[in-house]
């Protein structure tokens, strides 16, 4: 059936609210895709796969019920095609379009394979705004440049000033910008009691599971029946709602910590909101201001270090990993600063360690395709940048995993915050710590096989020598940041011997990573 424009909507452009559906048009055809090439580009989690076609699947329906002409392709019948450019192609051809207009991708693989599309005669290509970040894709050379520091702090002020944003006139709300030494607090055992259920989903996933399995897509993690996360507007704002009405009052307080004495460890006070934002079932703005209006409404219950903690992820530190991402790439994928080359660990894959804070944010991770901020961060992303893993093998599991994971919030994430690939382009030191943090900020040494206290000897806990041996390491181009001064000069102190003693038991540990 012809139809002089073809439309795409990519698994992540899922925005009901976008400018093309205001109106019916017969003569516009909406195309979205199971496609191989978007379903294996990396080897991702299975719930993570399963929640993207169901997502696409709901979304699809809902343009059809609202009178739009939709042509939806499971996997059966995208696999004639060898690649995204391949299916525009044949549909353009077989529907005799005009014109083919697609939404700017997020990542710049796909904005490359769009924007490289081959010439047919007669046929016009435009490239539509996505309509969903705050802060316009024109404007981003205004706040980054290309391999530059570029510091978060000033931006997302920038971003509070520019929107109004807790705002008193051109002073903060509470007379800070932030409020980080409020929100490091850990869990006591009456704190644990409290913890809020979090608000799961049943939405039923076998068929997609059946296609995923028939079209032999390697996948990792451990599948279930359902997806567990939002597949439509609808139900993402259901898990705004319980937010802001069950987490966010302690969402500040509790955002770095971390426990396993809690049957919903997995989740604590986080929103788990990403993936809603990052598919666009949701805006970032009316996320924003639900959470503000909750604020206001709480008569004090909901304080502004818990507020400003949840407005800086999404007005500050979302906005700021896409500019970061966009001005540096593609050489941003290619960063390895620290010259890292060694292998992922296996357990990384199964969870098979006696390290009991990577054992638990990793078997978290094969679960449910989650984890919050400070588990990627500052456990399996420190020990990768102890251990000196390879970055393409560290970026290729996060994006992976996660079941939030696109290249444009992933990689600086990754790259740059875990790993320091990038020498500094986003983190002003690297995010390197020893078993301490974790003893600090959690409660997973208490049942660790490995003892936290100690640096040497068969039960010391291995990330205590990794620390120390990084340090050395990576001594001359660490000695000259004023930020990594104090372990320098501490490392310094350290007899001869004792530092002799550290590299051997470093060195023991990274020929046996597989065995930690």
């Amino acid at each position: 059936m012809q139809a002089k424009h073809l439309r795409l909507i990519l698994g992540d452009q899922l925005n009901a609210m976008h400018s093309w559906f205001q109106q019916i048009d017969d003569d516009v055809i909406y195309v979205i895709a199971e496609l191989h090439q978007e379903a294996s580009y990396t080897k991702h989690h299975i719930k993570k796969i399963t929640a993207f076609f169901a997502a696409m699947a709901d979304f699809a329906q809902m343009l059809e019920s609202k009178g739009h002409r939709v042509c939806y392709l499971t996997l059966d019948e995208s696999s004639q095609y060898q690649d995204l450019p391949h299916l525009i192609k044949s549909l353009v051809t077989h529907h005799q379009c005009e014109s083919f207009t697609f939404q700017r991708p997020d990542e710049y693989r796909l904005w490359s394979q769009l924007g490289n599309l081959p010439a047919q005669d007669g046929l016009t290509v435009y490239e539509a705004d996505t309509e969903h970040f705050l802060l316009p894709f024109d404007q981003l050379p205004q706040h980054f440049q290309v391999a530059t520091h570029v510091r978060m702090e000033n931006f997302y002020r920038f971003m509070r000033k520019e929107f109004s944003i807790l705002m008193e006139g051109s002073k903060p709300v509470g007379g800070a910008w932030n409020f980080d030494s409020n929100n490091r607090q850990t869990f006591k055992k009456a704190d644990l009691k409290v913890i809020p259920k979090p608000l799961i989903f049943t939405n039923p996933a076998e068929a997609y599971l059946q296609r995923i399995k028939h079209h032999k897509i390697k996948t990792i993690g451990y599948e279930s029946t359902n997806v567990d996360y939002p597949i439509n507007r609808q139900q993402s704002l259901q898990l705004l709602d319980y937010f802001c009405q069950y987490q966010l009052p302690n969402f500040g307080n509790f955002q770095d910590a971390m426990t396993d004495a809690s049957p919903y460890a997995w989740s604590l006070y986080h929103s788990r909101l990403s993936f809603s934002l990052n598919c666009k079932m949701l805006n970032p703005m009316e996320v924003i201001q639900s959470a503000l209006t909750a604020y206001q409404a709480s008569e004090g219950k909901i304080t502004i270090s818990q507020i400003e903690g949840f407005i800086r992820q999404i007005l500050g530190w979302r906005e700021y990993v896409r500019g970061m991402y966009w001005m540096n790439m593609p050489n941003y994928a290619q960063q390895n600063a620290l010259s890292a080359n060694r292998d992922l660990p296996t357990f990384f894959w199964n969870a098979d360690t006696k390290m009991q804070c990577l054992k638990s944010a990793i078997s978290q991770s094969l679960e449910h395709a989650y984890a919050h901020h400070i588990q990627r961060l500052m456990i399996t992303g420190n020990f990768t940048l102890l251990a000196g893993i390879d970055p393409n093998q560290v970026d290729d599991w996060y994006l992976g995993i996660y079941i939030d994971a696109i290249e444009w919030v992933e990689l600086p994430n990754t790259r740059s915050m875990a790993l320091f690939a990038d020498g500094g382009w986003i983190a002003t030191k690297p995010y390197a710590a020893s078993g301490n943090y974790v003893n600090k900020m959690s409660d997973y040494c208490k049942s660790c096989r490995y003892n936290v206290k100690q640096k040497l000897g068969e039960d010391a806990c291995p990330l205590n020598s990794l620390y120390w041996n990084f340090i050395d390491q990576n001594y001359e181009q660490l000695a000259s940041n004023h930020r990594m001064s104090f372990p320098i000069r501490n490392w310094d102190k350290l007899d001869p011997s004792q530092k002799i003693e550290i590299r051997e038991k470093a060195s023991v540990l990274l020929e046996n990573l597989d065995n930690l």
